[in-house]
């Protein structure tokens, strides 16, 4: 993660950039370190696990918050704005950044992936002394230069999520309990949604239709389309914007960035429909969003406390 000191203050604030997990959607990136406060809400295209080791942190999302404590793990979809605004000075935390094409890879109920997509949260406390020592070898391996260590980092956290459905969990805004029963995903389903992800991932800076899509998938387009729909929770052309949006705005943290040019480099045919889609997410034009993020990094991290 890129770390910009703050001027006024003496803690780190987390800012996006160019080769960070917002400026890399379609990488898998795991991390192990202390966790900086975010100076804004950020989003990337990727479902992210947090692990905290030692300490707390405190997130705000979309339409909830909530703490995690040492020894509590938590599960979310990052394509929605959110932003840890508080970090105490002891903190340690680790885990990783999943791309859809990892994550449909998971053997989860449908009532998890489904509603992680909608925007909930998973909480879990169903952890032990053993994932201490995993998520930092996991660090490691996946950064080690090592192929065979990094691959058998990403599968045995991918196996670890998935034992999260087996334990107690909650959803942070639901009201009833969830079924763990007869809620599998169908193989051939999540195959064929990783294999769009796949494609897509590949090419979401191109000029790509769900027809594109769908044909590397084998599939007839409106069949993608639903399946895709039903899977995520989010059409195709959604999740094509959110991986072009992801990267805009780690562009817009460049000095000396122009609007029109980031439009262009990431992916979008026109500077309106640029606007158009940052607005609908970030709630501000590229512009406006360019300026405040460069002012907030002036401000003490301790501002960011509740």
């Amino acid at each position: 993660m890129d770390l910009a000191e703050s001027k006024v203050g003496v803690r780190a604030i987390y800012q996006p950039g160019a080769s960070s997990i917002e400026g890399s959607p379609t990488a898998l990136q795991m991390f192990h370190a202390h966790p900086p406060v975010m100076a804004m809400p950020h989003w990337h295209a990727q479902v992210e696990v947090n692990y905290v080791i030692r300490g707390s942190v405190h997130y705000r999302m979309s339409d909830h918050e909530f703490r995690l404590n040492a020894g509590e793990m938590c599960l979310f979809w990052g394509g929605q704005p959110h932003q840890m605004d508080e970090s105490s000075d002891d903190s340690l935390y680790a885990g990783a950044h999943l791309p859809l094409v990892y994550f449909f890879r998971l053997r989860l109920p449908i009532s998890i992936s489904s509603r992680l997509m909608k925007g909930e949260t998973l909480l879990t406390s169903a952890t032990d002394a053993a994932d201490v020592d995993n998520f930092a070898r996991w660090f490691r391996y996946a950064n080690s230069g090592n192929p065979a260590k990094a691959q058998h980092a990403v599968d045995e956290l991918l196996l670890r999520i998935e034992r999260i459905a087996l334990e107690p969990y909650s959803m942070t805004t639901s009201k009833t309990a969830v079924s763990l029963e007869s809620d599998q995903p169908h193989p051939h389903s999540s195959r064929s949604v990783a294999r769009m992800c796949d494609f897509i991932a590949a090419n979401f800076l191109q000029d790509i239709d769900s027809v594109d899509i769908a044909r590397a998938a084998d599939l007839h387009p409106k069949y993608a389309m639903n399946l895709f729909k039903r899977t995520t929770g989010m059409t195709l052309s959604k999740y094509v914007t959110l991986l072009r949006l992801s990267r805009a705005q780690a562009m817009l943290m460049s000095e000396g960035a122009n609007v029109l040019q980031v439009a262009m480099d990431s992916g979008f045919g026109s500077i309106s429909a640029f606007n158009k889609s940052f607005r609908h997410i970030a709630g501000m034009s590229p512009s406006d969003f360019r300026r405040d993020i460069r002012l907030v990094t002036t401000i003490p991290a301790g501002a960011f406390r509740n």
